[in-house]
């Protein structure tokens, strides 16, 4: 036999490390091509690595709960028919890695990791049946940063949840990482910590204009019931989101200049011809924005069926590294939270962002009379070196004229 050595592969753009969530395989465990062999959390997302070799597990080189950097050894997997004495280290740039991955240079010449023993069982005094107390590895690792014994959290379910950790916290029956008198302290790492790098990065590098425009969109919720109804829309969930990423992707269309990045480096801007759509979503992980690669390629039924395929998968902490880089134009819906208007970051390398705030009923002037109408405020904020004001007010407008009517609107498009 050979032993092969899968190296934790470049899972996402810029990205040097992850954590090592779960195991799918153990020592002495026979794996095919492309059977998932570990869960990996990087900075973006939780990922699924699939295994390029089949054969048998001999060691694994990380354990739950490590974070591990870009290009180390996780595991080894004997293959073939015949197995030599162990080989030394890989040379530079070797070893098995992902289609399209590669490996780091830097990351071959780190020391090769001793493999992982199983950690003993211990009394849990919580459930009083001997068995250790069950938690994800990241949920452990907050545990362990606060200096909570997991045995002494009080839960409902089978496992362990950063929720119970939180409340166990806040009851003070454990001692929090040392802080001040009054408060607890929660180490940032994971989404969170690149959310924060990335929303400072760009606050003080794009220059930031925000404009807002409060619109009746009455029409806008009619139609939307009305698509509800129809045919092609059956099984996919219609809301007021999808009209509005409409009539975004109408007012590129109408202002493709707006669709563009500024390359530092050049001096330049680059316009770009297809719109990745993001769309902010909140996660358990912290606030991501995957994005619908080509968006103004779609029909309004296929554009509705990608906006809820990318937010049940990122609810669930499955979106993809490549839906997570590449984004043009952002989306972020306040309005779910009860918020009237925001001023939102750009999302880095990104040319602008349109936040919506709730959907409410007000008085509003309606041919020549005062009425309850269906009212919405948009706040887009654009980077200033890519997008003018008056480029700017133009997107906006078009967004808006296009919610007022939306049927009209998108007839004529």
């Amino acid at each position: 036999m050979t032993r092969e050595t899968f190296r934790l592969p470049d899972v996402g753009e810029g990205l040097t490390e992850a954590d090592v969530l779960q195991w799918h395989v153990a020592v002495g465990d026979t794996v095919t091509v492309n059977q998932t062999l570990v869960e990996v959390e990087t900075a973006k997302a939780a990922v699924e690595l699939p295994c390029p070799f089949d054969g048998t597990v001999r060691e694994l080189l990380a354990a739950e709960g490590d974070t591990v950097a870009v290009g180390s050894p996780l595991i080894t997997i004997a293959t073939g028919a015949e197995e030599p004495e162990p080989a030394p280290a890989a040379s530079e740039g070797s070893g098995a890695v992902l289609v399209g991955y590669g490996t780091s240079a830097a990351a071959t010449r780190r020391r090769r990791r001793r493999p992982v023993t199983p950690e003993p069982a211990r009394p849990d005094v919580g459930n009083g049946n001997g068995e250790r107390p069950r938690a994800t590895p990241p949920v452990r690792k907050m545990a362990k940063d606060a200096g909570v014994d997991l045995a002494a959290v009080a839960h409902d379910g089978e496992r362990i949840s950063r929720e119970d950790v939180r409340r166990h916290l806040e009851r003070d029956e454990a001692p929090s990482t040392p802080a001040e008198p009054g408060e607890t302290r929660e180490r940032i790492a994971g989404v969170r910590k690149a959310t924060a790098a990335a929303v400072t990065a760009s606050a003080f590098t794009a220059p930031h204009v925000t404009e807002f425009l409060t619109v009746d969109v009455t029409e806008t919720v009619a139609t939307v019931a009305a698509l509800k109804e129809h045919p092609a829309f059956a099984g996919v969930r219609v809301t007021p989101l999808l009209l509005v990423a409409r009539a975004l992707l109408s007012a590129i269309r109408h202002h493709p200049e707006v669709n563009a990045r500024w390359d530092e480096a050049n001096q330049e801007i680059v316009r770009l011809r297809t719109v990745n759509l993001g769309i902010a979503a909140a996660t358990g992980r912290g606030l991501i924005v995957p994005n619908v690669p080509d968006a103004g390629s779609l029909t309004l039924p296929g554009l509705a069926r990608a906006l809820e395929d990318l937010t049940t998968t990122a609810r669930a902490g499955r979106t993809p590294p490549e839906r997570m880089r590449g984004g043009t134009v952002t989306i972020t819906n306040v309005g779910v939270f009860g918020v009237d208007a925001a001023t939102p970051i750009l999302n880095p390398g990104e040319s602008a962002i349109l936040a919506v705030g709730e959907i409410a009923r007000r008085p509003w002037e309606y041919r020549g009379e005062v009425a309850l109408r269906e009212v919405t405020t948009l706040s887009l904020s654009f980077d200033h070196r890519l997008v003018d004001g008056e480029l700017g007010s133009r997107v906006l407008a078009r967004v808006a004229a296009v919610l007022r009517d939306p049927a009209r609107e998108l007839l004529l498009d």
